[in-house]
């Protein structure tokens, strides 16, 4: 089982990689907003909650929770760039930028885990 954990994170880390060159291919920020990050970590807690949920629910077995849960999702979602993120945009003095994208992220974070935990 471990394995496939490791698989379905690589998965993740790789779609988070993906996800994040698109994204910063595009523009990638709005006025030194971190959006690509901001934009998988707010994802990654929706599929997160909506995934626990369903395991609540006996709708997702044990076996699909960890592999999409613990594997994909662990890996998809980034505390460590956020964190490097929010350090870079103090170092710079963008303190407003920062506070902003540190509240933003918490609380929506925290939101859309809720919406699919709810749904």
């Amino acid at each position: 089982m471990i394995w496939i954990i490791g698989l379905a994170g690589s998965l993740g880390a790789a779609l988070r990689f993906l996800l994040g060159q698109i994204i910063m291919n595009r523009g990638g920020t709005l006025a030194g907003f971190p959006l690509a990050t901001w934009l998988i970590n707010v994802t990654g807690s929706f599929a997160l909650g909506l995934l626990a949920n369903l395991h609540e629910m006996n709708l997702v077995s044990h076996s699909i929770w960890l592999i999409c849960g613990v594997g994909f999702c662990g890996a998809y979602t980034t505390l460590s760039t956020f964190g490097y993120e929010l350090i870079t945009l103090i170092q710079a003095n963008k303190i407003a930028i920062a506070v902003l994208y540190m509240t933003l992220s918490i609380v929506l974070g925290i939101l859309f885990a809720a919406i699919g935990l709810l749904i």
